[in-house]
């Protein structure tokens, strides 16, 4: 092996075989258990981000996890269509260079989505690759492929025939710039400073006024009633009356319902069935008329008086504002914070908006999904997110389906000359169709409905379209219902629900058995990520590393985003001045594994980057050991030679099945972060620190053939064996190192990735070797705890005494004292007896048993004493220093938070050492 562990070097050629041999491709095997994850499609946007690339580690741990246990495993790769966002990225390319789609016309503006998907598809997979996916690249889909498309088709029309699929007129949230409905999940809504403007609408009676308050007066000209609470004393005598809305020359009614908060404002509200969905909830309940007063660009259209048309929405506001205050109006106008819907692709505030949709009636797909979770088909990982999933589906409103864009999934409808409707799954199907409705054989003009469908609509169908639904393929035979999603909590609704609605529909069963549920990836002082707080970070760039000085010079030469560059530096130049270093991808996963606590958001820090790859350099080291002890020589793979275990043999054998027990129930229970524990425990702690230790002596001193062989034989049968367990988090280095280790430890296989699945065995637990190790370590650390705290040289030996041994220590010391010597540099070791006084010693307690170092010629106490008076001095300044530093109430207030929370920091530790000091000097001064 290298010297030096160097990922770039390793994870290109490792995936890059693994990929040519076909070895993460599915079989259609029905002698074994079929395990299979879709992954949740990137949509062609661009690239992939953090919370991919630690979803995709999960999905990637399960799925290696399930083809080492020998399951018939299928992760299926694809991408989405992504309509509104993919359709802006290509509009705004076409702006930069003065065109717009509308100057290409439509078929040519797809056309150059289509460019651009080629593109941005070939990032995503390239990232995936460098991520180390194993997806089955042969079995790779696209919602907008051929045979995808085909079965959104289908479902279309079977739904429309079931009368499950309507068009209608609802409200739906508008964005007026892309002029398009957009769904709930498209939506921003945040706090913005506004104002209430309260009005004054007459009595039609003369009997004075009402006022009424709004946010937003514009939408007065479409008000239909006011509304009061039926209890409300102050207006019994008004409901039924009517009042003159101002401005319009129209009355409306005073209405009473439960929905009108008497203690709000005046208690009395305007109702705009066609611009609120409340008001229009209520509009429904009073049949009340819907006045819409806007176009699709958000001004006033010709339903509205003549003076506000054409004006934008916010110049009538303006204009509307003005006018009832010179007419006497206008009661009031307070300061008011309220939240704003704005569009999350445009910034553009969004207008609910009375427009002709296609919805699908959602309440008879959605009550066999809300049983399947509650009869436990279905599982969500964590438990509580089912809660989350009722509330949404008991609640379930007809969902819009539509979009008035130019790309996507066409909508499977025509229209005659008279507009009535007529689907088909192609046109000559619709005319079929339409000749069969109308009894005539005249041929009609037909032309198809220009929207397109919500892009959840098609994924919706994605676990089974996949699979090669609506066909009964093999592989829906094999795979489907799938294993598990992994997917956040943000789209439990807009995604998971519908994807068990059209499941059990059309597949006849549940997509998936699990939901695994993620966490947000926040940075390290748990913001979310964002590219306007400048905390976004590419996983490609962890893996690879980046120059920051070659990023600046990048921007300023305009080769990168400025906003993407200035994020990286920002979020990287206070822990890594020079740019980060190429963690490589074994590091980057086991952080995400290990952060990976079941159903909390991530709290997402570099320097863990940077101590899970100083682990990848441990385990190769390791390795190098092993190897250089074990290659050309022998390690017990002849079943006819003598071999000897040794305590420690045993010990790290024993500790090693608590380990594969462990890792398996956590990787069962979704607890990556358990499994990652256990492993780098094992690894680090066990293994390396204290098993390869332990076998120096054996391997370099006067140990007989039978015991080196022992040794050698467990140096590398337990490495092989942990290798295995760390592959589904760490594929490219324990793909290597097992490359070299397999053959001494008798593995065969041509992969790791193909290899079984370590399995414990308890006949290979040994409590008596555990608790002869168990001894030793305190044994050795107890000698190393007086080291460190007298100050003396790892490298000097020292005389130990030991006092009130039992007879069980005096039978290990004799075992292990060449052990003692050798880890713990004794000179000499002896048991005091029982009337003998001990000399002037320091002092570690191991049970009843003391273990003494007797201080004479080891230090001067004297000049020792002395040394730590210094350094108690200097630190004692550093406290006061830091204390007063922090009791400034200037610096306190005007120093940015990040630096005094780094000071109090520096005063923890200032306090910290200074109590170790004294506590040193306190042992040293009763010697």
């Amino acid at each position: 092996m290298d010297k030096t562990y160097d990922p770039s070097e390793i994870e290109p050629r490792w995936y890059q075989t693994w990929e040519d041999a076909g070895d993460f491709n599915a079989r259609l095997d029905a002698d074994r258990d079929a395990y299979c994850i879709v992954i949740p499609p990137p949509n062609v946007t661009g690239s992939l981000h953090m919370g991919h690339a630690f979803q995709h580690t999960i999905m990637d741990a399960l799925t290696r996890y399930h083809r080492m246990r020998g399951d018939n495993t299928l992760w299926q790769p694809g991408t989405d269509h992504a309509g509104i966002a993919t359709q802006m990225v290509v509009e705004r390319r076409l702006a930069a260079e003065g065109v717009s789609r509308h100057d290409l016309g439509r078929e040519a503006f797809v056309d150059k989505i289509w460019d651009w998907k080629a593109e941005s598809g070939d990032n995503i997979t390239r990232q995936m690759r460098r991520m180390g996916s194993s997806v089955d690249w042969s079995r790779e889909r696209f919602t907008m492929d051929e045979g995808l498309s085909k079965a959104v088709t289908e479902v279309f029309v079977r739904l429309y025939d079931e009368g499950l699929i309507y068009r209608g007129t609802r409200l739906v949230n508008w964005d007026p710039v892309l002029k398009t409905a957009v769904s709930d999940l498209e939506v921003e809504s945040q706090e913005e400073q506004g104002h209430l403007w309260h009005l004054r609408y007459p009595r039609t009676d003369g009997k004075g006024h009402v006022i009424v308050a709004t946010t937003r007066p514009e939408t007065m000209l479409g008000d239909m009633a006011v509304a009061v609470h039926p209890e409300d004393e102050r207006y019994q005598d008004l409901v039924g009356q009517t009042l003159d809305l101002p401005l319009t020359g129209r009355r409306i009614p005073v209405i009473a319902d439960d929905y009108v908060d008497p203690e709000f404002g005046t208690g009395c509200v305007k109702i705009t069935p066609a611009h609120d969905f409340n008001d229009y909830a209520m509009g429904q309940r009073h049949s009340l008329t819907l006045l819409n007063i806007f176009d699709d660009d958000a001004c006033i259209n010709a339903d509205a008086p003549e003076a506000y048309r054409g004006l934008s929405r916010f110049d009538a506001r303006q204009r509307i504002v003005a006018d009832l205050d010179a007419a006497g109006l206008l009661e009031r106008i307070d300061d008011h914070k309220l939240m704003v819907p704005r569009g999350d692709r445009t910034g553009e505030v969004l207008e609910p908006y009375l427009t002709d949709q296609w919805f699908v009636k959602t309440g008879p797909l959605a009550e066999p999904a809300i049983e399947a979770v509650e009869s436990g088909h279905i599982r969500f990982v964590p438990d509580n997110w089912k809660n989350t999933y009722y509330q949404w589906m008991r609640n379930i409103e007809d969902w819009c389906i539509s979009r008035q864009l130019w790309w996507g999934h066409r909508v499977p409808a025509w229209y005659d000359d008279d507009g009535q409707i007529v689907v088909g799954r192609t046109e000559a199907e619709a005319r079929q169709r339409w000749h069969a409705e109308h009894g005539s054989e005249t041929e009609p003009r037909l032309r198809q409905d220009d929207d397109v469908l919500d892009t959840w609509f098609s994924s919706a169908l994605w676990p089974f379209t996949t699979l090669g639904w609506p066909e009964q393929t093999p592989e829906l035979k094999a795979f489907y219902p799938t294993a598990v999603l992994v997917t956040g909590f943000d789209i439990i609704f807009f995604w998971v629900a519908r994807m068990i609605m059209m499941g059990m529909k059309f597949a006849g069963d549940v997509p998936f058995r699990d939901i695994y549920i993620t966490g947000l990836i926040r940075d390290a002082e748990g913001q979310k990520q964002s590219k306007s707080k400048g905390n976004v970070i590419d996983p490609v760039d962890l893996i690879d590393g980046i120059d920051l000085d070659a990023l600046v010079t990048k921007r300023t030469a305009g080769l990168m985003q400025p906003k993407k560059a200035k994020a990286i530096e920002k979020s990287t130049r206070k822990d890594f001045p020079d740019g980060i270093p190429a963690f490589g991808t074994d590091a980057v996963r086991f952080t995400f594994a290990a952060l990976a606590s079941t159903g909390r958001d991530i709290r997402f820090d570099l320097g863990r980057v940077a101590g899970y790859r100083n682990f990848c350099n441990k385990l190769w080291n390791a390795a190098r050991y092993v190897l250089m002890n074990t290659e050309d020589q022998d390690t017990g793979l002849n079943p006819h030679d003598v071999v000897t275990l040794s305590a420690a043999d045993r010990w790290i054998v024993s500790r090693l099945q608590d380990t594969e027990r462990r890792v398996s129930n956590h990787l069962d229970a979704y607890r990556f972060d358990l499994a990652a524990q256990a492993l780098y425990d094992f690894t680090w702690n066990e293994y390396c620190d204290w098993y390869l230790e332990l076998s120096k002596p054996v391997l370099t001193g006067g140990a007989d053939a039978a015991a080196q062989r022992g040794t050698r034989r467990t140096l590398v049968r337990v490495l092989e064996t942990l290798l295995r367990l760390m592959h589904p988090l760490m594929p490219f280095i324990t793909e290597e190192i097992w490359q070299k280790v397999a053959p001494l430890a008798g593995a065969d296989g041509r992969s790791i990735a193909l290899t079984r699945w370590p399995k414990a065995d308890a006949d290979k637990q040994d409590a008596a070797a555990e608790a002869d190790v168990a001894w030793l370590q305190a044994f050795i650390l107890g000698v190393r705890r007086i080291r460190g705290e007298m100050d003396i040289p790892p490298s000097k030996p020292i005389p130990v005494l030991l006092e009130h041994a039992t007879a069980d220590d005096r039978e290990r010391l004799g075992r292990f004292d060449t052990l003692i010597a050798f880890l713990a540099r004794t000179e000499t070791i002896r048991v005091l007896e029982d009337d003998e006084a001990a000399p002037e010693s320091a002092l570690s307690l191991l049970g009843d048993m003391r273990i003494l170092v007797p201080m004479a010629g080891l230090i001067d106490k004297n000049a020792e004493l002395a040394r730590l008076d210094k350094q108690i001095t200097q630190t004692q300044a550093d406290v006061q220093r830091a204390e007063a530093k922090l009791g400034n109430e200037g610096f306190v207030s005007r120093a940015p938070e990040a630096v005094v929370n780094q000071e109090r920091v520096r005063l923890d530790s200032h306090r910290r050492t200074l109590e170790e000091l004294q506590g040193q000097r306190e042992r040293i001064a009763s010697l």
